[in-house]
């Protein structure tokens, strides 16, 4: 069924020969304007910088050039919510398109010499995406910079660390937070080399191998604030290997917050007593009045795994052919939404992680707990009696097996003895035969001494704790100075390509 065609509608009086269905543009033009808020600046930009390198090229007359630029530096001051965007129009380009037209007549024909819509879409989405991706990088950087500081502050903190949440061997709480540290470094890495991929310019690539119309790509690229042209133009035009780059390294950022927000409520609650969120973290129960909800940690729970959704959803709608719309459809929006979430979830843990109380006391009450110096006592069966590592395992593993039969959390001389004598047919003395001979059982088990043997890189013995947390900070230093860098190039690229574009409107 035919419609209206709204006064200006591309393709008019050509192959289209009807206006947009109702439909048409609630499920597709609708949504595609809805992501004009988030490229509007990029457009103008786009814009100015391809009227700059058609004049320089020689291809807009000079009076012409003199009309258009002037124009779209007005528009540029526009704020995207008082632009006159219509959906009967399509997406952000087409309405943009009909505004020139409307205030200059034919002369803003020239915008489109040489260029697709697509085109300009893509420069606007790539520069919008950068600066969600710097955002993103600095919550993790922040988020590296609370580890680090509370990994340093617990390098002694004697715990026992688990695994499956069973007592697993003595360790510092400073070590176990360094493990998410070292996590949120790495996802720095992945943000920067998805940054690389936004920072490549798509401008010059005309519909799919270039244009006709003389276009210097490195020229529009340094216009723009690139690092550098696409080296491919239907790659540069089409790939969407990158968003998924983009989104999933923001989903594994806030997936790193939520795997400590998981901890974190077990240790927080009463029955381990190990933590406390600060107040402004927690939420009170309408119900009940003696509860102190941790809330952000659900908050952070429920972002990670809507992120793990949209990253999902994202790579389905890759899987079509190449070069098609169905891969952009919905990508700019989903996109930048993910990484705006992923800023959100991650400053969120910072915060916590900032503000969190530990209890030195209820963490070392525990730590030799549940026969955590079990391996170490193995270990020194190894070394002091010369058993192969199987043969003390089963002997303390079986010493273990008769404390805990008797109804006791701790092992005595006489339980090793006992397994040494059932399992290896004689009795093993260890105290005797301990260096110096001057040792016990006890200090053997001491969880304070067990952690200061751990002097192995990375391990959690105080000294090595600190040092890695040493090396978070360093990590964080090079981080924050790589995103002013970026920050800083792009924003006097955009100052120098809009001073460019107002001396040749003058």
């Amino acid at each position: 069924m035919r419609q209206p065609i709204p006064e200006g509608y591309l393709g008019a009086g050509a192959r289209i020969s009807s206006g947009p269905a109702p439909a048409l543009v609630e499920a597709g033009y609708a949504m595609e304007l809805a992501d004009a808020p988030l490229l509007h600046h990029g457009l103008s930009l786009a814009d100015l910088a391809h009227v700059l390198e058609l004049h320089e090229s020689g291809v807009i007359p000079p009076k012409d050039v003199a009309v258009l630029l002037p124009t779209l530096l007005a528009m540029m001051d526009i704020p995207a919510e008082e632009f006159p965007y219509d959906v009967m129009y399509g997406d952000a380009y087409n309405s943009r398109e009909r505004e020139l037209e409307r205030r200059l007549g034919s002369v803003a024909g020239w915008l489109h010499t040489g260029r697709t819509r697509r085109e300009a879409g893509r420069i606007a989405f790539r520069l919008a995406l950068r600066d969600r991706i710097l955002d993103l990088h600095e919550a993790v950087t922040g988020f590296l910079a609370a580890i680090a500081a509370q990994s340093a502050a617990h390098a002694g903190s004697v715990w026992a660390d688990t695994t499956y949440l069973q007592p697993a061997q003595p360790s510092t709480f400073g070590h176990y937070l360094g493990g998410f540290g070292e996590e949120a470094a790495r996802h720095l890495d992945r943000l920067e080399q998805a940054f690389r991929w936004a920072d490549r310019s798509p401008a010059g690539v005309g519909g799919v191998g270039g244009s006709r119309v003389p276009m210097d790509r490195v020229r529009l690229s340094n216009l723009l604030g690139f690092e550098a042209p696409g080296a491919h133009t239907r790659d540069a035009m089409w790939a969407v290997d990158g968003l998924a780059d983009a989104v999933v390294a923001a989903t594994q950022a806030a997936t790193t917050v939520d795997r400590l927000a998981e901890d974190l409520e077990i240790f927080a609650s009463p029955s381990f007593g190990y933590v406390t969120l600060d107040a402004s973290m927690c939420r009170a129960s309408v119900l009940m009045p003696q509860k102190r909800n941790p809330y952000a940690l659900a908050v952070i729970r429920s972002g990670a795994g809507t992120l793990i959704g949209r990253a999902t959803g994202l790579l389905v709608t890759q899987r079509t052919p190449s070069a098609r719309t169905d891969n952009w459809l919905h990508a700019y929006g989903e996109v930048v939404g993910a990484l705006e979430l992923a800023r959100k979830v991650v400053t969120l843990g910072a915060e916590v992680t900032r503000t969190l109380e530990v209890d030195r006391g209820a963490l070392v009450a525990v730590a030799g707990h549940s026969f955590t110096g079990a391996t170490d006592l193995a270990d020194e069966l190894v070394l002091r009696h010369g058993l192969d590592y199987r043969s003390a395992y089963r002997v303390v593993g079986r010493a273990v097996a008769a404390a805990v039969e008797s109804g006791r959390m701790s092992l005595t001389e006489e339980d090793l003895s006992h397994a040494a004598t059932e399992l290896l047919g004689e009795p093993l003395l260890l105290g005797a035969s301990m260096k110096g001979g001057t040792e016990t059982l006890r200090a053997v088990l001491d969880p304070e001494r067990i952690v200061a043997t751990r002097t192995v890189l990375g391990g959690s013995a105080p000294e090595r704790v600190r040092d890695h947390s040493s090396s978070l900070t360093q990590r964080h230093d090079e981080a924050t100075r790589w995103r002013e860098e970026h920050r800083a190039h792009a924003r006097q690229a955009e100052v120098d390509l809009v001073a460019a574009a107002r001396a040749l409107a003058t």
